[in-house]
């Protein structure tokens, strides 16, 4: 069909009217925001269908050829309000981005938690970084701290009959070697006897001693015969005999060799004896300056009457101590093992879990070869070194120590039975349990997202979780509040709140 130039041009005037209506209407929503990129897309593509439907009907192929100029030109201009070298594609997916996180690791809403600061701060949120480390598989045993019998206490006795008259300590105080501890009057007939006697025949010998010295000057000159010379040196003899018999019954009686040595210079009885401490005869050990003796006991008082033997007082040494551990038969095997093996024990105070207060690298004595016949439990003995914690001392130079451990605290002794080399292990505030499910929850920036794992052990402390790729080496991890975040994804999710979940009972 031949169309007139006069309607060429009025098909021509149509279109570039629809179209500057069309580009009025989709220019000022692209301007405005950038939404809407479907709808821009399909008004474009409306556009260009009917501009290309009404071309090829009204005008020739270089009208239509010049009309897609004009087009990519249209385009162009809009791709301008985007920013250079985006799309209008490109700039709803920056808006979406701005509006939700972006998660690089595959992200299930409803097992993931994001946290404030103070929310944090409230649950006592740690992280820890997961990484393969040795674990002991331990079974805890009761114990309780006692004196090592026959080391750590040292009784101090009255060396002789006597009236006590002064007492040079206090109970609690420390002490060293050589320090008074009480004065006695003595009063042991014996004694006195063994003095006097002694006395005498240091007196005697004095006599026979010059008088022998006079006769061998007289027997020098012929004046007497040498036969009483003989006899006085005979008698002297004796004497010094019986002289050295009487020092060694006063050194029985608990006089010292100094004391003995004054009768013999001053010329007089003993009539008062001091009792110090005595030098202790084992082996000194290395820190042994650090490991005082104490006054644990007093047991006379000024004034009293005692007899050779009696007990004045009593001294400790708390430096090194035992623990008494208390098992089970069933409990035998691993003590036996562990003791084989010398693997190593640590204890802790009952009554508190710091760490100030926990003992390691304890080592198992012996076990006792009897069983209590009423408990059917049997006891073994671990090695506790003790350390001073410190010295006070007063205004008149008297001096206190005070132990770490003491005898009769009650401790728990940890027993290892299994060692193995490479494990996850985290704290057991790190696991929550739910049902057959236990979880932990690993950390991607500001969320925390929940994850299944296999726990092969758990006690009270620690949680072993398999390495089988739920968590891996080098990942970040919650080590606390797991129970708290895990109610948080339960309100979450709108369920009812378990108050027990994630505790054993």
């Amino acid at each position: 069909m031949n169309i007139s130039n006069t309607q060429r041009i009025f098909y021509r005037k149509r279109w570039w009217l629809l179209s500057a209506v069309l580009l009025a209407v989709v220019m000022p929503l692209i301007a405005v925001g950038g939404w809407m990129p479907d709808f821009k897309k399909l008004l474009l593509s409306a556009y260009t269908t009917s501009a290309g439907n009404g071309a090829a009907a009204a005008a020739p192929s270089d009208q239509r050829a010049h009309e897609g100029e004009e087009q990519s030109t249209t385009a162009h201009s809009e791709s301008g309000h985007t920013g250079e070298g985006e799309t209008s594609t490109e700039t709803a997916g920056r808006h979406a981005s701005e509006a939700k996180p972006q998660y690089d690791h595959p992200h299930d809403e409803a097992s993931s938690l994001t946290l404030s600061n103070q929310a944090k701060a409230n649950i006592g949120l740690q992280l820890t970084r997961v990484e393969l480390k040795p674990f002991e598989r331990t079974v805890t045993m009761p114990g309780m701290v006692i004196e090592r019998p026959g080391w750590s206490t040292l009784e101090i006795t009255a060396p002789m009959t006597g009236v006590i008259t002064r007492i040079c300590t206090i109970q609690g105080e420390a002490v060293k070697a050589g320090q008074p501890l009480f004065d006695i009057r003595l009063t042991h007939e014996d004694l006195l006897q063994v003095q006097t006697e002694f006395l005498h025949t240091v007196e005697e010998l004095d006599v026979i001693r010059q008088e022998v010295i006079r006769l061998e000057k007289a027997a020098a000159d012929g004046t007497i015969a040498g036969k009483t010379l003989l006899e006085r040196k005979y008698e002297q003899q004796k004497q010094q005999a019986a002289l050295r018999s009487q020092r060694q019954a006063l050194l029985l009686h608990g006089l010292s060799v100094k004391q003995v040595d004054n009768i013999v210079s001053e010329r007089t009885l003993l009539q008062c004896v001091t009792v110090s401490v005595p030098a202790m005869e084992s082996k000194p050990s290395a820190d042994a300056k650090e490991q005082p003796l104490q006054v644990q006991q007093l047991k006379v008082t000024i004034g009293k009457y005692v007899s050779a033997g009696d007990l004045l007082c009593v001294l400790a040494n708390h430096g090194n101590l035992y623990i008494e551990g208390k098992a089970f038969e069933q409990d035998a095997e691993a003590i036996n093992q562990a003791t084989a093996k010398g693997w190593k024990v640590s204890a802790a105070m009952e009554s508190t879990d710091a760490e100030g207060d926990k003992a390691e690298e304890l080592k198992i004595l012996y076990m006792d070869d009897r069983v209590d016949p009423e408990s059917r439990a049997f006891h073994f003995y671990v090695t506790l070194p003790n350390r001073l914690m410190r010295r006070d001392q007063t205004s008149d130079g008297r001096q206190f120590i005070y132990w770490q451990y003491k005898p009769g605290q009650r401790m728990l002794l940890r027993i290892p039975v299994q060692h193995w080399t490479e494990r996850i292990v985290l704290p057991i505030e790190a696991v929550v349990q739910e049902g057959p499910e236990c979880y932990v929850f690993q950390s991607y920036g500001d969320h925390l997202d929940r994850r299944p794992v296999h726990v092969e052990y758990r006690d009270q402390k620690w949680a072993v979780i398999a390495n089988d790729g739920a968590i891996a080496p080098g990942d970040q991890v919650a080590a606390s509040a797991a129970h708290q975040m895990q109610m948080a994804l339960r309100n979450k999710s709108g369920g009812a709140v378990d108050p027990h979940a994630g505790h054993n009972h």
